[in-house]
This record gives C-alpha cells, structure tokens and sequence, in this order.
C-alpha cells in the first residue's frame, strides 16, 4: 500500500512555505495540502499570481519537487452558501478560483466544505438544522438543499470541465455533514466530480464509526485528512452538541477568522470534546484500520495531517501525529 502521508500547512502559517516543507521534510512527510482562501489567509498559496503565471506555476511547483513533495491537494474551507454578502459570495470566489487554479498546477483534490444559507430567501445569517423533529425545520431544509443543489451543479460542472475533483469535509454547521448528507448531495445534483475529504475527528465527536463511513462512502472518498478528536468529561453534562462558546476579544492576536468581522470563538473550559493530536484520542490500531478503509478505496490516496491540538505546540503536535501516523502506516 502506498498511502500519500503528509499535512495540511495551516499549522505552520507563521513561517514561510520553505521552511514549512522542511518541518514535514523532517518528519518523514511528503504529501502537502496548502490553504487557498476561505475562513483563513493562504500565505503559502499566492493564488493571484499563480493564476496569472505560467512561470510562477512551475516555480512554486519546483519548490515541492525539489524535496522529493508533492502538493495533494489546495484547501479552501469556507462557507460559500453564506447569505451575509461579505462572507458568501468571497468564499464562492475563492472556490471557484480555487478550482481554476488546481487545474492549471495539475493537483487532482480541491477540499472545501458544503457551506450552509440561511433558513429563508430573506435570511441574514446561517442557520445549521440539527434535529428537524419539528417539520418546521424539515421546510428549513428544503430551501436549504435547492440552495446548495443549484450552487454545487455549477461548482461540479466546473470541476468536470477542469478535469478536478472537490472533495467536500463533512463539518457540523454544514448542510454536508455526514456521509449521509454527502451521498444526498452527489445523488441530488448527479455529481461526477464530488466526494468526500475524509476527515475522522468531526464524525468521532458526532458518534459514527469512522472506517464503516469510508467503506460506506467507497469511492466517494476522495481525499483524507489525519486529525484526531476526544470525548471528555464535560460531555456528561454538555453532550455533544454545546453552545456554552465565548466571544474573542477584539484585540486577541491569534483570532481565527470566519469571515468579515466574524471570528473563530473561544471553547468552555469543560468542553464535552477537543481535537488532540493523532493518537492520542484513539490509538495507533484504531488508525491502521482508518488507513486501511482508504487504501481499500485507493490505495494512492493522500492523508494528510491537520494539527490543531492546543494542549501542543504546532511543532510538537505536528510530530507526535507523524509518529502515531508512521507506525499506524507500518501495521497495514
């Protein structure tokens, strides 16, 4: 088997795109997935330029090549169906070029997430359906899903002429979700060109058995990503789905954008679950088989490591899920 094991460098978005490639370099990692806009900047990615230069390509190419790397995948994770004029439309654009862009350097996965409108053409803001007991929330959902058929026919027929697949991340407050709600999607539009980026932490803390959704899934999986979450003891009195999240302070440095004047909040200190580093959450055998559901889909496909561990710093974080992904890799 020959699974692709590498990361994802948001993580490492303090230093520049060399110096990045040598921390996975030195932890045995030689598949790269670079962010291309969306929630986050993409200092790794100039993706103007790299649209406009032929040369600029190859050069940013070389720069992979030459430490025996290849870049997997361009992450544009977003919300694209966002009804808030200055997020939605900014992160349809970056998906769109995104795409374009793919194209041209020759990378196969686009990863981006479904997006989610709001629960009526006059919505302001998102609205994410958990639980539609109430069939109130079942006509919520209809309008929902013509908004994302409409707009994800387009992104699929763009993918297709582009000769490119999107790999969508099933993340709560998405209209894709699960593997369920991703299979709705590819049935609704007919997709050719989408599937799943298999990320197992957002279906771990919902529940789900990770390899059965891959093996489920089969070749709708078309990307993956490595990155682990934990249950915790705040679960006992929060469950899984919590809204007891803090506002950042406007003057944080390290505050995560979602969009224009919006940012990433701030967990409770209990939280009923995290994401922790690659092992520790489950255990090296736990991720052999997650490894070996993808390599029965493709055993080609690229796995990369998305640290985002606080209980780490992102070079220690980053290689303890080297280390726990080597040996899982090692068992198959």
């Amino acid at each position: 088997m020959t699974l692709k094991l590498g990361a994802y460098t948001a993580c490492l978005h303090d230093r520049p795109l060399d110096e990045a490639l040598d921390v996975l370099q030195a932890n045995g990692l030689d598949s790269v997935e670079v962010n291309t806009g969306g929630f986050i900047p993409s200092p790794h990615c100039h993706v103007d330029l790299l649209l406009s230069s032929e040369k600029a390509r190859s050069d940013y190419l070389s720069v992979f090549a030459d430490r025996g790397m290849q870049l997997t995948g361009l992450n544009c994770n977003g919300n694209p169906l966002n009804p808030l004029p200055s997020v939605g439309p900014k992160h349809a654009d970056d998906l769109r070029r995104t795409i374009d862009l793919a194209s041209l350097l020759g990378v196969r996965n686009v990863v981006t997430m479904s997006g989610t409108p709001g629960s009526d053409p006059d919505a302001k803001y998102p609205s994410w359906v958990v639980n539609p007991w109430d069939d109130v929330y079942l006509d919520v959902l209809d309008y929902q899903w013509d908004v994302a058929a409409e707009f994800w026919s387009d992104m699929d027929a763009l993918a297709r002429d582009r000769g490119v697949r999107v790999a969508i991340e099933m993340h709560p407050h998405n209209v894709v979700f699960s593997p369920v709600t991703l299979k709705r999607l590819v049935d609704l539009v007919g997709a050719t060109n989408l599937g799943a980026e298999m990320d197992p932490s957002h279906l771990m803390w919902q529940g789900m058995d990770v390899a059965a959704c891959v093996r489920w899934l089969g070749p709708l999986v078309f990307h993956a990503a490595a990155k682990d979450a934990m249950i915790r003891k705040g679960v006992d009195i929060r469950g899984v789905l919590d809204t007891s999240f803090a506002r950042v302070p406007a003057d944080a440095p390290d505050k995560v954008p979602t969009g224009i004047g919006h940012w990433s909040a701030s967990w409770p200190t209990d939280p009923a679950w995290r994401f922790v580093a690659v092992g520790v959450g489950h255990d090296v055998e736990y991720w052999t088989e997650f490894l070996r559901a993808l390599a029965e889909v493709d055993p080609d496909m690229a796995v990369n490591i998305e640290h985002e561990d606080a209980e780490f710093s992102r070079l220690d974080g980053l290689a303890i899920a080297a280390e726990n992904l080597h040996s899982a890799a090692a068992k198959l």
